[in-house]
């Protein structure tokens, strides 16, 4: 066996496989995964994946499932993508389409907390913590690289914020900062990679951190703006 320190260890197939949430085999997972990234290299499909379903699927986060059926990509690509999809639908999408087209993919999740635009769901959740926040790491060059879907362009220009970009090469994780240097998002705790979603693991947790939670997700006329 090769000892060369640059050798890459082949990767899990867990990650390349498909499996309940990233169900990449589903003919419109598939569909979209080709007219989406098109032609090029790994990191060229990657970047126009990651770019898609960032702006196509508009991002709100009153669109959240409580059932695992709501977690599958493709459940996210046959929506209308106007009624969009919160941070774990799109990271979804992306991993989903990643695998579709041969790369390697994983979900990330943490808890994060917003200061920009929430106010209204604070007050619905009683925090301002965005509990499970999702995004994709995707293998690329042998090695895992972070990429965030979650907020679209036209969001971060209503928001005042820079599009998070992404290029196949570096960590795009989030926007620290607003355009006026005011603090944007920053990331409390990290829940660590699953090659689909956690989400018994997940539901415990929204139902420990939001202290106004019930068995119905909130929606945008249950709080006066």
């Amino acid at each position: 066996m090769s000892t060369n320190p640059t050798d890459v260890p082949p990767l899990d197939r867990r990650y390349l496989d498909p499996n309940r949430f990233v169900d990449w085999e589903d003919d419109a997972v598939l569909a979209y995964a080709h007219e989406a990234g098109g032609e090029g290299d790994a990191r060229a499909v990657a970047v126009r994946l990651c770019r898609d379903v960032r702006d196509r699927l508009r991002y709100t986060p009153w669109e959240v499932g409580l059932t695992p059926d709501a977690y599958r990509a493709s459940e996210v690509v046959r929506r209308d993508y106007q009624r969009g999809g919160h941070c774990i639908d799109k990271a979804l999408l992306l991993a989903a389409a990643a695998r579709a087209r041969g790369i390697g993919s994983r979900l990330h999740f943490a808890t994060v907390r917003n200061h920009v635009g929430t106010a209204r769901l604070e007050q619905m959740l009683g925090t301002d913590l965005l509990v499970y926040h999702g995004y994709t790491e995707l293998w690329i060059d042998g090695r895992w690289v972070a990429a965030t879907p979650a907020f679209n362009r036209q969001l971060c220009e209503k928001l005042g914020v820079s599009v998070l970009e992404f290029d196949g090469v570096n960590d795009s994780v989030f926007q620290a900062y607003d355009r006026e240097k005011g603090r944007f998002m920053e990331y409390i705790t990290d829940h660590g990679t699953d090659a689909g979603v956690p989400f018994d693991d997940m539901l415990a947790a929204w139902r420990e951190h939001y202290p106004l939670f019930t068995d119905r997700w909130p929606k945008p006329g249950d709080v006066a703006d």
